[in-house]
């Protein structure tokens, strides 16, 4: 069974190692916010890092260093994705990121993404895109709406999208898209129930991932990935 690593012992880093033998890992190591030291991550095969924005960087950096696969599932650091993506390649790791790693989400990108397409050339529909999640979230808008929004106007819906969130007690997560005419309205909406969506697709990820080299989103391997 391959060596997991957990870096992030909160909600997400328990979640991911109750589930972890399902997807045939032996959790070897767990780590929250000790330094990383690279002694203790010989032997291990992939880690899963749940953390905080500011954290992916060092963190990032050092694993690569280690050469160490990963995934990162802590939400925030895009503007840094450039940093990231080269501290993989200067050292020949492996790595899978998404703003969301939930299967039904990635999907409703999927869905949400056609529909635009579709309406591109429809002006009378204007759109809206909105999300909630609980208290604690740090980033907002949520990855997961600032993915749905830049994938709309990839897929040529040109005209603005009203882009709102809010943040409120326990919510796990809800994404809603929504397209409005004179005629009728269009709801997309994704809810999820507990963060086990979230565990289950970045241990899929995990699995992945391992003996691979190369900088991946989730859902460019997610309907390939074995």
């Amino acid at each position: 069974m391959p060596n997991l690593a957990i870096v992030g012992y909160g909600k997400m880093g328990r979640m991911i190692e109750q589930f972890a033998p399902e997807y045939g890992f032996t959790v070897a190591l767990k780590r929250d916010l000790e330094p990383l030291v690279a002694e203790d991550f010989r032997g291990i095969d992939v880690a899963v890092e749940f953390t905080a924005p500011e954290a992916v960087c060092p963190n990032v950096e050092a694993l690569a260093g280690f050469g160490v696969n990963l995934v990162v599932g802590t939400t925030g650091w895009l503007a840094h994705k450039e940093t990231v993506k080269r501290a993989v390649e200067k050292n020949g790791t492996g790595l899978v990121w998404s703003p969301n790693f939930s299967i039904g989400v990635n999907a409703f990108v999927r869905l949400v993404s056609e529909a635009a397409r579709l309406l591109a050339a429809q002006p009378e529909y204007g759109a809206w895109a909105w999300e909630i999640h609980h208290a604690t979230k740090k980033d907002a808008p949520s990855g997961t709406l600032l993915k749905l929004v830049e994938d709309m106007k990839k897929a040529g819906y040109a005209r603005p999208i009203d882009t709102g969130s809010n943040r409120a007690g326990t919510v796990p997560g809800t994404h809603e898209i929504g397209f409005d005419s004179a005629a009728d309205t269009i709801t997309l909406r994704h809810t999820a129930r507990s963060r086990e969506g979230f565990a289950r697709g970045a241990l899929q990820a995990a699995r992945w991932v391992v003996g691979k080299k190369g900088f991946h989103e989730f859902s460019e391997i997610l309907f390939t990935a074995v």
